[in-house]
């Protein structure tokens, strides 16, 4: 495979360097920069685009994913952040988790290497199932396992235009499993990213990185870009000291093509990956029949290709025609491999009716085909399975007082393969008084999905029993097996959540965001537990039974809020601050000792606070500071923690940029979440330091 010889190139380039030597890098190169940045004269901030603009200007920005259609955010009914390319840039990131940490209301929680829980409004993990996530409008929501594969979803990140994050359902816009928000990743059209750009760095943690991209024209009308990136990520440490095996290298490249023709755009677009990564198992062998060795190491490889066709017929009538096919192997250690694919065609029309209406119609077929290869932990009967989920949707915006009053009803009606028929309906009213206030409320209702693990697998649990039963389990007299069963009755979970929200703009220079909001779940995913009985073979086992159903409820409510300040013209500070509480109820009382389940409410952290300090010294010389504050996680026994994150970006000419970026700097190590499906080592996120340069001519 040609990464191999990449990676060998690739992996010198930071191998010798050690925290040490970095911390002596990092405060020469401060204080070199101070020094040379002191005969600078104190000229406009850094070219770009966003810390140039007003709050007020910022508000005004058009975002697409909520309605489907561009509107400015302070007109939008519903709870929405974005994240542009300059708070990415900003912030050091380098990867779509870290940066959604931006969000107020995201619980983004690094579980390893290459792992993250990702998730909005609760119910984090690994496979976190209420949460759609969205490249460009093309879903990547793992039909398997109800989740989605953080470790696949990249792209270079220069080339993400913004990305926009709902928090609360999106169902009639966006389909089942948009429930508890949406994520959609928006990159740049072809003709935003001209000419050539090339970036290369290493360190500690990050040990080495590139990308490269290139942009040109076939003709006036028809841009493109191609572009590659990799990288390879050091191992972090498991709680208990030893490595924890998770190295993670990838390559990726890409293209995309856009072309216009009059009123029609067209855009062509394709990546292809690939990853190597590892893991540690923690597991007692009494209990689980695999292999004694629990260190491991994978890979997964996939791609996928777009076309989209947008015809715009004037300001409020438009035509959009979306298709893409996505195909993906992946060795999920220790579960299994998979060999997933997808197909997807969605189209949209809009337009006027009367004076007072805008109407949204579209309609959407997808086929997921994918197929389990059996393990001793994992079984999927059939093995191979095809899915069809067809849909359609409505949308009225009805003007009631221009300007000052805004209504909206609709509703999406989805047929899946598991549950038949599903109606997701909406209300939302946006209230306007004046240019500063904004005040609106939206009932909705949304639904999850089945996926095929909880329809039609069998997997060896054992290994979750948690530790305080261990006690219990030495005195029986024979080992005990833990087997999960999948329900093919399984229905969908239910949610009917009702939120308010409140923006105000004390000035040019100043505005607040406010959300409020209460979730009620029904059929939420629960287990039971059958009878015991005796193994028939040698060794003698006693064999636990445990059946998947829908007899969970849960009511939680919160508040979110993010403050957006720029005290002068160069210095911008961004704050948000997020609460939760969640009440889960259960016949079975057993299901406190599931992090997904009853557990959920001392699994997911009650607080989170983030600011974010953005100050240009000169057009040259940036200093971007990022503290964090999560509270406690009682269900891992991980305690609350602070850290920050600092990154110092140096231009000495027009095109080229230095940059340093400190990562968790306030300890050495820190613990953010623990796997809560695959049986993995705790582990620690270590601090990380490393330094790049980046060049565009």
């Amino acid at each position: 495979m040609p990464y191999r010889y990449f990676s060998t190139w690739l992996l010198p380039i930071a191998p010798g360097i050690r925290l040490p030597a970095l911390r002596m890098a990092f405060i020469g190169a401060w204080l070199i920069i101070i020094c040379s940045s002191s005969a600078v004269a104190q000229n406009k901030p850094l070219d770009n685009q966003f810390l140039n603009l007003s709050i007020e200007e910022l508000m005004n920005v058009k975002v697409t994913t909520v309605s489907r259609a561009p509107e400015k955010l302070t007109q939008v009914a519903s709870a929405i952040f974005v994240i542009t390319q300059d708070d990415i840039r900003r912030s050091g990131a380098t990867n779509i988790p870290d940066a959604l940490r931006m969000a107020p209301g995201v619980q983004v929680e690094r579980v390893g290497t290459d792992k993250w829980a990702v998730s909005i409004r609760g119910f984090n993990g690994v496979y976190a199932n209420k949460l759609q996530v969205l490249m460009d409008g093309r879903s990547v929501y793992s039909p398997i396992f109800s989740g989605v594969l953080w470790e696949q979803q990249d792209t270079l990140m220069e080339d993400i235009e913004r990305i926009e994050v709902i928090r609360g359902p999106a169902a009639t816009s966006w389909g089942a499993n948009a429930v508890n928000g949406v994520i959609n990743i928006i990159t740049k059209k072809a003709a935003d990213t001209q000419g050539t750009l090339f970036t290369a760095g290493g360190g500690s943690f990050e040990r080495g990185f590139m990308g490269a991209r290139y942009g040109g024209k076939i003709n006036d009308e028809t841009p493109f870009r191609v572009y590659a990136k990799g990288f390879t990520r050091d191992q972090t440490q498991a709680v208990a000291g030893e490595h924890a095996n998770d190295q993670w290298h990838s390559a990726r490249g890409g293209f995309r093509v856009d072309h216009q023709r009059g009123i029609d755009q067209f855009a062509l677009q394709g990546d292809v990956f690939f990853n190597f990564d590892g893991s540690t198992l923690d597991y007692d062998a009494r209990y689980l029949s695999t292999s004694p060795n629990s260190q491991m190491r994978g890979h997964n490889e996939g791609g996928n290709i777009r076309f989209r066709w947008d015809r715009t017929f004037s300001e409020r009538s438009s035509f959009m025609l979306q298709t893409y096919y996505d195909r993906n192997l992946s060795q999920l250690l220790p579960i299994g491999k998979f060999d997933a694919e997808s197909f997807d065609i969605d189209l949209q029309y809009r337009f006027p009716l009367f004076d007072r209406h805008q109407l949204t119609w579209g309609a959407n077929y997808r086929l997921y085909h994918n197929k389990v290869f059996d393990t001793p932990l994992l079984t999927f009967s059939p093995r191979d399975r095809t899915n069809h989920l067809i849909g359609t949707f409505i949308r009225d915006d009805i003007t009631l007082i221009p300007d000052r009053l805004l209504f909206t009803i609709g509703s999406r009606f989805e047929h899946n393969d598991f549950t038949g028929m599903e109606i997701q309906p909406n209300a939302r009213l946006m209230w306007t008084p004046n240019h500063e206030n904004s005040v609106w409320l939206a009932v909705s209702r949304a639904v999850r999905t089945p996926s095929r693990a909880e329809n039609d697998s069998r997997i060896d649990i054992t290994s979750f029993i948690p530790t305080a039963s261990e006690s219990i389990l030495s005195q029986l007299p024979f080992p005990i097996s833990t087997t999960l069963f999948g329900n093919s009755h399984y229905n969908s979970e239910k949610l009917i959540a009702y939120e308010l929200g409140y923006r105000h703009q004390f000035s040019p220079q100043a505005s607040i965001d406010i959300t409020g909001f209460a979730n009620d779940y029904s059929q939420l995913r629960d287990v039971s537990f059958g009878v015991f009985s005796l193994s028939t073979g040698l060794p003698l086992r006693l064999l636990q039974p445990v059946f998947v159903n829908n007899q969970g409820s849960a009511l939680t409510y919160g508040v979110e809020t993010s403050i957006d300040l720029k005290p002068r013209e160069n210095w911008r500070v961004q704050t948000s601050y997020s609460f939760l509480n969640i009440d889960f109820s259960s016949d079975n009382p057993l299901t406190n000792s599931n992090p997904t389940t009853g557990g959920s409410k001392k699994a997911n952290p009650q607080h989170q606070l983030s600011v974010r300090s953005n100050y240009d010294f000169s057009d040259k010389l940036q200093l971007n500071l990022w503290l964090r504050y999560t509270s406690e996680i009682a269900f891992y026994r991980i305690p609350s923690y602070v850290t920050m994150d600092a990154k110092l970006a140096y231009r000495p000419v027009k095109n080229t940029e230095l940059f340093i970026v400190g990562q968790n700097l306030f300890r050495q190590h820190h613990q953010e979440l623990t796997s809560d499906f695959i049986p993995l080592v705790p582990a620690s996120i270590p601090r990380g330091v490393f330094a790049g340069v980046q060049w565009r001519f």
